[in-house]
């Protein structure tokens, strides 16, 4: 979360110092720049993503630069992170004739995951795909992929034919062939951002809510059991986002990977 909280403490507000409660919005998500050169600010969600993707390098790195027979350490810990997203994402929309995008689907699940869990761990508290200008380039490099082994595999034009559904009356097509071609080209890319980023910046604005409430009721009266709701919430949303952050980049992962077999195999 950002620094209302501990701005709180050292104002000392809470529910009957005489200040109003703090309510948490949109300005929580915004972050002065860390720096700047000319136009180009550098702010704390930059920094944060930058080091989502080198958590995500040094691992697999350290994992498997000098691998062995049998798996010990960092190595054994990379390949079972390896066989969850085969075994639990491609291998169940793609076969095993899809294990060639696995480096691809690898990176892009712990990518995702690593920024949404930023969340959950002190100091940093900020899930990056809360801001969904971090979010769109995901989709772009998913739905250029996904266009690209279409027209690849299909031709451009059976391509555009499998987009629509066969065996339908003709006349049905002139509603049926605008509304598939909206639901490939705009609905789905759109649905799948804004679910990611929906999904952490709603559990990100809750746990915000319930932490400063806690501080806010949280006084020598009857102020301190609502504090001890309000704190016993906090702990429930810190405990349900543990497997939010998680779900969201399996979800955006598994939809990559049905996306990327709809291209491969129309008929999938």
């Amino acid at each position: 979360m950002t620094g209302d909280v501990s701005a709180l403490a050292s104002g000392g507000c809470h529910i009957f110092s005489g200040c109003g409660f703090p309510a948490p919005g949109l300005q929580d998500f915004e972050w002065k720049p860390l720096f700047s050169i000319g136009s180009f600010d550098f702010t704390k969600p930059m920094l944060l993503a930058i080091l989502a993707a080198l958590v995500v390098i040094v691992f697999f790195w350290a994992a498997f630069r000098s691998p062995k027979l049998v798996p010990r350490g960092m190595q054994n810990l990379g390949e079972l992170a390896i066989l969850a997203v085969r075994d639990q994402i491609l291998r169940p929309s793609l076969g095993r004739k899809g294990d060639s995008y696995l480096p691809f689907l690898v990176s892009l699940f712990f990518f995702i995951y690593i920024m949404n869990v930023m969340e959950l761990i002190p100091l940093l508290q900020f899930p990056v795909t809360s801001r969904i200008g971090f979010v769109w380039p995901l989709v772009f490099i998913v739905y250029f992929l996904y266009l690209y082994l279409g027209v690849k595999n299909q031709g451009p034009w059976g391509y555009l034919k499998n987009m629509i559904p066969p065996g339908v009356p003709a006349p049905i097509y002139i509603i049926l062939v605008p509304v598939e071609l909206l639901r490939f080209f705009v609905f789905q890319p759109f649905t799948l951002g804004v679910r990611l980023f929906g999904n952490m910046f709603a559990g990100h604005l809750l746990l915000t809510i319930f932490t400063i409430a806690s501080w806010y009721l949280l006084s020598l009266s009857v102020g301190l059991l609502y504090a001890a709701g309000s704190f016993a919430l906090a702990i429930f949303v810190f405990v349900l986002e543990t497997l939010v952050t998680l779900l969201q980049a399996f979800i955006f992962t598994t939809l990559t990977a049905t996306y990327i077999a709809s291209s491969v195999e129309p008929a999938h």
